[in-house]
């Protein structure tokens, strides 16, 4: 699992314009089952201890709304950054992704972050 968690977190830093940082986290904790960032001021694991809440509040809303539908990312466009939370289809993990919105490529990221997070899906 650590392998396939690495190689998804190398390939994102490598291959996606923008990166920042990423971690990937448990929806029951919040806790990062891996962080990275190339900003030492930037803990992505905080902020995903953060987003938790984020999605269960837009769960919460989806359910208000009597809507039959699942949450499959959210995105928050920053002055300067681009936020990515990407659900796993058991919506027992997340993808956290932080980008440069000057650099960044939106399309091309969920592109490579879905063919990225194939593996990973298979083990969590």
């Amino acid at each position: 699992m650590q392998e396939t968690l690495t190689d998804l977190v190398n390939n994102v830093k490598d291959n996606i314009p923008g990166y920042i940082a990423i971690s990937v986290s448990e929806m029951a904790s919040g806790e990062a089952l891996i962080s990275d960032s190339n900003d030492s001021d930037f803990d992505p694991a905080l902020a995903s201890a953060y987003n938790v809440e984020i999605i269960n509040a837009k769960r919460k809303a989806i359910n208000a709304l009597e809507l039959d539908e699942e949450l499959r990312d959210i995105q928050f466009n920053l002055n300067s950054h681009l936020h990515l939370i990407n659900l796993s289809p058991s919506g027992e993990y997340f993808i956290y992704l932080a980008l440069d919105s000057g650099k960044a490529n939106i399309a091309l990221t969920r592109t490579l972050l879905n063919k990225y997070k194939v593996e990973l899906n298979k083990q969590l």
